[in-house]
């Protein structure tokens, strides 16, 4: 397989069973895609594959939102290299900056148009490999 070609894999972090599958249904015609919905089965994903991008809900409901799991993984020398891209339905300067401030790539405000979160995935990865 050529690497323009390559399907890279995408680690999907959302809780939302209505956006796990838009985001399934529209990011498998170009990614290799785990879904976890869980502090718990984020670490279990990580720990049992290699993953080019996270694609991370802030808001997930549990112990651990995804801000607390990406100043984790960007603490960790194994994952840190990972690019993150936040999605959230906050739109405020504050939520963005805290979202930076916790070690996200990119942050994108739901909803998002597809083209957005296609080409900000893409963007993310190949910024990774230089």
């Amino acid at each position: 397989m050529d690497s323009k070609d390559k399907k890279y894999k995408l680690l999907v972090v959302e809780d939302d069973e209505d956006s796990q599958r838009f985001l399934k249904l529209f990011l498998k015609r170009e990614f290799v895609i785990s879904m976890s919905n869980s502090g718990e089965t984020f670490y279990n994903e990580l720990e049992n594959d290699i993953f080019d991008i996270i694609l991370m809900d802030v808001s997930l409901r549990g112990e651990k939102d995804g801000l607390q799991l990406t100043r984790e993984i960007k603490n960790d020398d194994k994952y840190k290299h990972i690019p993150v891209v936040a999605l959230t339905a906050h739109a405020y300067q504050r939520d963005r900056a805290e979202a930076l401030k916790a070690g996200v790539d990119y942050f994108l405000t739901k909803p998002v148009k597809n083209e957005t979160l296609m080409d900000t995935l893409k963007t993310a990865i190949k910024e990774s490999l230089q």
